[in-house]
């Protein structure tokens, strides 16, 4: 088999880079795993050189030093312009005859599916939504936060918990268990207390996930505000699915909405259960399910989509991610 024939698979997150050779009929040549890819806060040629010592690794393993296609799922390719930026970058590096870039969220829908077909919703850190059909039709959104219209995903829960809790703290909002729970779990006995270590940075900002799982966790003993928070989060999740199958004219028909990302996955039951019974209301014909397979051979199979690999390919591929 000839090296034109492999792909070089790479999904790349904010925390993690995952790299694959796969050859055309599905068979992985080696894989390897990096640091994260953060194009914003070092510069896409930085970021791009970060990528290489991976890749190096997995052609290495592979006894290979190009290959006949580059799919790349990538963070923070939030725009068409910053994946072509991207692509560019990539194929300077000549790891492969043609390259694609496509945003990650792509990886993970692809990765639930058995043919480029469905929604993916992503709540992890943040929050996203693609869409896309075999036609080659995508959906999408810009997903960069506030000022493009996003609510939630991991640190916006954590920042609205935050906001409650200190509101309620000090009499500006209604009483909520948040204004003890927050505090508690980095053992400070107020919310005062907790205001003060983020702000000092005596508690890293980088640790504000963590209370995520805390706000899930006292929605789940019954508080009311913690429980309306969580559920605004269904209501969003639901949001960006409805609108991307409309987009794509999926909505009359049987069509997988893929749900992925640590705060999903995670299958907090007010949460997914509340999406659940949001999407059988608004678009009954949706067939909700959480996606826990690894990005990378969601970058794989649309890299074996753009060889037209046969359908045998894929499931070779899948059984060796074990889904």
């Amino acid at each position: 088999m000839g090296v034109r024939a492999h792909v070089l698979a790479i999904d790349a997150g904010n925390s993690k880079t995952d790299v694959a050779v796969v050859s055309s009929d599905g068979e992985v040549l080696s894989t390897a795993r990096g640091g994260g890819f953060r194009p914003p806060a070092v510069g896409v040629e930085t970021a791009v050189r970060g990528l290489a010592e991976t890749v190096g690794r997995a052609l290495d393993s592979a006894g290979l030093t190009s290959v006949g296609h580059v799919s790349a799922c990538l963070a923070n390719a939030d725009f068409p312009a910053e994946e072509e930026e991207l692509a560019r970058a990539l194929g300077t590096r000549a790891w492969g005859a043609s390259v694609t870039v496509r945003n990650d969220t792509f990886a993970i829908l692809r990765a639930g599916v058995t043919e480029p077909r469905g929604v993916a919703v992503v709540c992890g850190a943040g929050i996203n939504c693609v869409g896309m059909r075999p036609d080659g039709r995508t959906a999408r959104f810009p997903a960069i936060g506030r000022i493009s219209g996003d609510w939630g995903g991991g640190w916006g829960l954590s920042e609205e918990a935050l906001w409650h809790a200190a509101r309620a703290e000090d009499g500006r909002g209604g009483p909520t268990a948040l204004s003890r729970t927050l505090p508690a779990h980095f053992g400070l006995p107020s919310m005062h207390a907790l205001i003060e270590a983020l702000h000092l940075e005596r508690v890293p900002a980088s640790r504000r996930h963590e209370l995520a799982p805390v706000l899930f966790a006292t929605a789940a003993q019954g508080d009311p505000v913690a429980r309306a928070i969580v559920e605004r989060q269904a209501e969003e999740v639901v949001a960006m699915a409805v609108v991307a199958l409309t987009r794509l004219d999926l909505l009359s028909e049987p069509a997988p909405v893929l749900l992925g990302g640590s705060v999903l996955a995670a299958r907090h039951p007010q949460l997914n259960d509340h999406i659940d019974r949001l999407l059988s209301d608004r678009a009954p014909k949706a067939v909700p399910q959480v996606v826990t397979a690894r990005p990378v051979l969601g970058a794989a199979l649309l890299g074996l989509d753009r060889l037209g690999a046969p359908e045998g390919a894929q499931e070779r591929l899948r059984a060796h991610y074990g889904v």
